[in-house]
C-alpha cells in the first residue's frame, strides 16, 4: 500500500511539474545578445570605472549557419533583412552620433540591411518593436548607407561587436564567411 501511495504522490508531483513547464516557451534557436561601446561597459559600470552612459548599444538575435548557405539563399540578395533573427535588431545611441555625413540623434532605431554580392546597404529606421522585416516601412528610414563586404573566416553564429576607431567605433557585423563594418563617430 505504501508503494502505491508513493507512486501516486510522485505521479501527482510529476503532473504539477509538467504543467508548470508547459507555461514556459521553448528555448529559442537564435538567442538574443547585446553589444556595447565602450565594449566592456557593463563591467566598467559594475567596477565603478565609469559614470558616463555607454555611447551605443545593439540588441540582436543570433541565428546559426547550421550547414546552410546564408547569403544569396537564406538571406536573399536585394531584399531587406533584419540583421539577425526574430525581432528587429535595435540600436540605441546614448548621445548624438554621425554615420557618414548623416547626423544620428540620440535614441533607439531598428537596424536593417539589404545585402548584395559586393556590398550591403545598412538602414536605420524609426519603427521599433516589430518582428522581422515584414512590417518594414522605407518612409521611416533615418539613414541608408552602403558598406563594403569582405570575405571572412567562417562565423557560425551571427555576430555584432563594436571595435574602437579613431573618433568613435566600428560596428563589425559577421556571419557565415562575410564581414562588414559600419563606422560610427561621436
Amino acid at each position: 500500500m505504501k508503494k502505491i501511495a508513493f507512486f501516486a504522490f510522485v505521479l501527482i508531483l510529476g503532473q504539477g511539474a509538467f504543467s508548470q513547464d508547459s507555461l514556459w516557451p521553448p528555448l529559442d534557436n537564435s538567442p538574443m545578445d547585446m553589444a556595447y561601446y565602450p565594449v566592456d561597459y557593463p563591467l566598467l559600470k559594475i567596477k565603478k570605472s565609469t559614470i558616463d552612459p555607454p555611447m551605443v548599444r545593439v540588441i540582436y538575435s543570433r541565428p546559426q549557419v547550421k550547414g546552410r548557405v546564408i547569403f544569396g539563399e537564406l538571406v536573399e540578395y536585394g531584399k531587406v533583412w533584419r540583421l539577425g533573427a526574430n525581432e528587429d535588431t535595435e540600436i540605441e545611441f546614448f548621445k548624438d552620433a554621425r554615420i557618414g555625413n548623416t547626423k544620428i540623434k540620440k535614441g533607439k532605431y531598428s537596424l536593417f540591411a539589404i545585402p548584395y554580392q559586393d556590398k550591403w546597404t545598412i538602414i536605420l529606421n524609426r519603427d521599433l518593436d516589430s518582428w522581422g522585416a515584414f512590417a518594414y516601412d522605407q518612409k521611416k528610414d533615418v539613414l541608408r548607407t552602403d558598406v563594403k563586404i569582405e570575405k571572412n573566416d567562417p562565423v557560425e553564429a551571427f555576430t555584432m561587436v563594436f571595435v574602437k576607431s579613431g573618433n568613435g567605433a566600428n560596428l563589425v557585423i559577421a556571419w557565415e564567411n562575410i564581414k562588414t563594418v559600419l563606422p560610427i563617430s561621436f
